[in-house]
């Protein structure tokens, strides 16, 4: 998950060959499933979301698959929301006194 905004967004244009200026999420998730950036141009620059679970995974694709997928705004929020996309199931919850 080392690729940041240009990264991303050359990405976006070379491999998924999509503007990534369009009005489209762009997700990305990493190899161990844990962590997930979402890239998105909004009017004069690009916004980036990152999330990154402390124990769970990710479970929405096919861990092997490398080719784009489109999803539905409803199936995002379901998997920001901590749930598995297809089955609505939710990750644990912790519950943390601090940081250390």
């Amino acid at each position: 998950m080392r690729p940041s905004i240009d990264g991303l967004a050359s990405i976006v244009e070379n491999e998924l060959e999509r503007n990534p200026l369009e009005p489209a999420l762009f997700v990305f998730c990493n190899r161990a499933r844990d962590k997930i950036k979402i890239l998105y141009w909004e009017n004069n620059g690009f916004v980036l979301w990152y999330k990154r679970l402390e124990k769970q995974k990710f479970k929405w694709l096919d861990s092997l698959s490398t080719n784009p997928h489109t999803i539905s705004g409803k199936d995002l929020n379901r998997l920001l929301d901590g749930l598995k996309i297809f089955t609505g199931e939710p990750h644990e919850a912790l519950f943390y006194e601090d940081m250390s």
